[in-house]
């Protein structure tokens, strides 16, 4: 019997059937299934990247197979050092979900919603297990697509008395301060944005350090996003080696962070390993969440995608 041709979900579609509260969970479990290094549970390799030199950029294949869950999935995303001005994208992604058995496509996804989401969950999820519990001020270093998504997120499930952004660039910072749907304050320079936060979130396109040390208050939690080349830098040395560093990946941490490679800084734990009770949680202590994303955490945001427009089809029928 032939398959049935593949679904095709895009932003809006992607958009509406996936939810923080639905998803965060799915992504608390994989990170423990990564982390226990059981290949039926997780099999998935460092992210593969052809450079794209004529257009500065790269094209990072992620792929990952969950024998257990019956998932086989891998995202194609193209990410670009883009010029101030320019109007193209920085990053395209796209999700394809397939059937392990048969090796068909069964669905392919706008992956730009499913990367921007399942990164700030999983930041929350590093803020969850590594901030301090009573944190009042938030710092966030960017104004992209990301920034906006670990605002949604941080405030959907924290309580912060100030959200503080920065951007470099004044009407794009602008722009995101019209768009969120609760209190931030711009600031001018990060020196100000930072000073006294209890959390703080890097989401830039810069590739030298804009975070320093002697700015971030002892015991404040950095989730650092950007910089995810092995060249690139978005917090300096003094920070890297003053904290405990958490990371998503050992292997991809070591590979491909430049914050954790050009440090030379220790990788304490992976976030999976806290959640399986294997590392502690020092949330007494200054942390750093060094995130990359991985394969297993878009498979499971497309799985859950796929499962919740399968539910919605068969409910009209």
């Amino acid at each position: 019997m032939a398959a049935p041709p593949p679904l095709v979900i895009w932003e809006p579609h992607v958009s509406r059937l996936l939810r923080y509260k639905d998803l965060i969970p799915r992504l608390e479990v994989a990170l423990a299934k990564f982390s226990s290094r059981d290949s039926a549970e997780v099999l998935q390799p460092v992210r593969t990247t052809v450079p794209l030199q004529k257009h500065n950029g790269f094209l990072g294949l992620m792929p990952t197979y969950m024998q257990n869950d019956g998932v086989l999935c891998t995202k194609m995303v193209c990410f670009y050092q883009r010029e101030d001005g320019s109007t193209l994208p920085s990053t395209q992604a796209t999700v394809v979900l397939l059937d392990p058995e048969r090796g068909d496509v069964r669905a392919v996804m706008d992956g730009e919603v499913i990367t921007s989401m399942r990164t700030a969950a999983v930041s929350a999820i590093s803020a969850k297990l590594l901030m301090r519990p009573d944190a009042e001020v938030l710092a966030i270093l960017g104004t992209g697509r990301q920034a906006l998504s670990h605002y949604n997120v941080f405030t959907e499930f924290f309580s912060f008395k100030e959200v503080r952004v920065w951007g470099t660039n004044k009407e794009r910072m602008a722009k995101f301060c019209d768009a969120v749907t609760g209190p931030v304050k711009a600031c001018d320079t990060v020196e100000e944005a930072v000073r006294g936060a209890d959390a703080i979130v890097t989401v830039t396109r810069l590739t030298e350090p804009l975070l320093f040390g002697r700015w971030v208050k002892p015991g404040a939690h950095v989730a650092a996003i950007g910089a995810c080349r092995p060249n690139f830098r978005e917090l300096d040395d003094v920070l890297m080696k003053q904290a405990v560093v958490y990371v998503d990946s050992r292997d991809g941490a070591l590979s491909e962070a430049g914050d954790v490679i050009l440090s030379k800084a220790e990788v304490y734990a992976e976030l999976g390993e806290v959640i399986n009770g294997k590392k502690a949680a020092h949330t007494e202590k200054t942390t750093v969440f060094k995130s990359l994303g991985m394969g297993v955490q878009d498979a499971v945001a497309a799985k859950l995608v796929f499962d919740q427009w399968q539910s919605e089809t068969v409910e009209k029928k």
